[in-house]
């Protein structure tokens, strides 16, 4: 019987108009090229990354199964059934690093469970990079994810991470939708206390990027404009 092969977690540019080799080490273009099959959360950024990697296979023998919210326990088997052959397969997401706030975990659970080796890979995270340029608390933090859509709700979301911030002296991040992140601040900088910290990191590692921290009370004096770019917020005492 053959030796089972690995998944490996590939990671990639957190934009578009990030060059590959600031951000992504040369070790992941040979792994990428022994590679010709892989799961992705979206096949055409998928095909334009390995085209930008340097890929030598032609891209139309490469195998590409799709991971979205239509994907199922069972598909995952199916998608994995070429390891238990002995090939390898790489794991690719939208931005950043596969299995972190990203699908990607579904697919790694159940490689533990069926005893496949999993190999991450190292690549930018947003969510880290924004912590080790917040200042904040780097030792104790939680990722929210997306906070409620509702804005009644929102604010109250809002609220309950500025208490925890301060009683569990613990950085709080969460996400949202770019074309939201306007909204969402507005909502920081009217619910929040004006001592409170809040960190705006955006489009980090592109050429746009911006990552500031100040006290609520000194962004209301000048409110960023992050219409519709990659952002993350941070807050803390």
């Amino acid at each position: 019987m053959s030796e089972k092969g690995i998944l490996y977690l590939i990671p990639t540019t957190l934009g578009e108009t990030a060059e590959t080799a600031d951000v992504i080490p040369v070790k992941i273009n040979e792994i990428i090229n022994t590679i010709d099959e892989y799961i992705v959360e979206n096949e055409k950024s998928a095909r334009h990354y390995l085209k930008k990697m340097g890929i030598k296979k032609p891209l139309q023998e490469i195998i590409l199964h799709p991971l979205n919210q239509h994907t199922g326990s069972v598909d995952l088997s199916v998608y994995l059934k070429s390891i238990h052959l002995g090939k390898n397969i790489g794991v690719i997401s939208e931005a950043g690093c596969p299995g972190v706030a990203d699908p990607g975990a579904e697919v790694v659970k159940m490689a533990h469970a069926n005893h496949i080796k999993v190999v991450p890979l190292v690549g930018p995270s947003s969510i880290l990079l924004a912590l080790m340029a917040s200042g904040f608390n780097g030792q104790s933090f939680t990722f929210n994810g997306y906070l409620p859509k509702e804005r009644s709700e929102r604010i109250k979301k809002i609220k309950e991470l500025e208490r925890l911030a301060y009683q569990k002296d613990q950085t709080q991040l969460f996400i949202e939708t770019p074309y939201r992140n306007m909204h969402i601040l507005d909502d920081v900088l009217t619910s929040c206390e004006s001592k409170t910290k809040l960190c705006i990191a955006c489009d980090i590692t592109l050429p746009s990027e911006f990552i500031k921290t100040k006290t609520v009370f000194d962004w209301k004096k000048q409110v960023p404009d992050i219409a519709k770019r990659p952002t993350i917020f941070l807050i803390y005492k």
